[in-house]
């Protein structure tokens, strides 16, 4: 399956959480996507994905 890509980047970062159960990856990845957090999630079975874009500048002094 093709997916139309709507934004250009320089570069794309795949990450991937491994952990024990119950040590809040879920949680992670949500405050991270969408600012989120809930004290009282349930345990996940599987897999979860989510996406955030990001724009960053810096300057070449900054090197």
């Amino acid at each position: 399956m093709a997916h139309k890509v709507d934004h250009e980047y320089d570069y794309l970062f795949k990450i991937v959480l491994i952990g024990d159960s119950g040590v809040g990856k879920s949680n992670i990845l949500s405050r991270f996507t969408r600012n989120e957090f809930c004290l009282e999630s349930k345990s996940t079975i599987g897999v979860e994905f989510a996406t955030r874009t990001l724009q960053v500048s810096f300057n070449s002094s900054d090197l």
